[in-house]
């Protein structure tokens, strides 16, 4: 197995988001490899993307078939704060169930694709989905992006963290504005705020400014 992420320069976010998550997975997942697919080869773990899809529509390059092993996949805008064993050893196909369950487009069940655990004999249904049509799937699914087309094909087939690990993956807008849940371990963002314009707030103790890598190391 190894870790995920993925950055596509240009955006919100930049290089310093993949330092600081690296950080934390050698703090709470020591010892699993570390890959961000990007453009930018200057972050830790440079994996070069190999299409120029926008925005998150570059994570569609998970499932490439070079990829290989299982992946657990983690959003640049999430924060560690506790340890990732218990995800990193969920072993199946494992999504988030959107913290907002898609009141407004009437669906009571749908993932969010922030946080996965991807088995590789899982992604290349997926793959071979989207890269029959990708400019297709990117027009029918809009402003709803990867998580739409990922439930085209896995809506009902994927379990959901909450339901596995119980309190371990929370949201920061929805579970955070009062003192942080004790049984955390990983605090997604999901839009605004951005972790920075929170002081990386309950993410990165003291204790990780010395592993966080000079900004010019890939």
């Amino acid at each position: 197995m190894q870790v995920v992420t993925v950055l596509r320069s240009g955006g919100v976010y930049t290089p310093e988001y993949v330092r600081r998550l690296q950080a934390g997975l050698q703090v709470h997942l020591p010892n699993v490899p570390f890959r961000c697919l990007s453009d930018d080869s200057s972050v830790p773990g440079y994996c070069p993307l190999q299409s120029d899809w926008p925005g998150w529509w570059a994570k569609m390059e998970l499932f490439r078939a070079d990829l290989a092993g299982d992946i657990l996949y983690l959003d640049l805008d999430t924060v560690i704060t506790g340890s990732l064993a218990d995800m990193a050893a969920v072993g199946r196909l494992t999504l988030l169930r959107d913290f907002y369950h898609y009141f407004a487009r009437g669906r009571a069940n749908g993932y969010g694709s922030g946080l996965m655990y991807l088995p590789h004999a899982c992604r290349a249904e997926v793959w071979n989905r989207w890269i029959a049509d990708p400019d297709r799937w990117m027009a029918e699914c809009g402003q709803f992006g990867d998580q739409r087309f990922l439930e085209e094909v896995w809506m009902g087939q994927a379990a959901c963290w909450q339901d596995l690990l119980p309190g371990q993956v929370v949201s920061f807008k929805a579970h955070c504005q009062g003192e942080r849940p004790a049984s955390a371990r990983l605090v997604c963002y999901h839009g605004q705020p951005r972790p920075h314009e929170t002081g990386w707030a309950a993410s990165h103790a003291a204790r990780y400014t010395d592993r966080l890598p000079p900004a010019d190391a890939a």
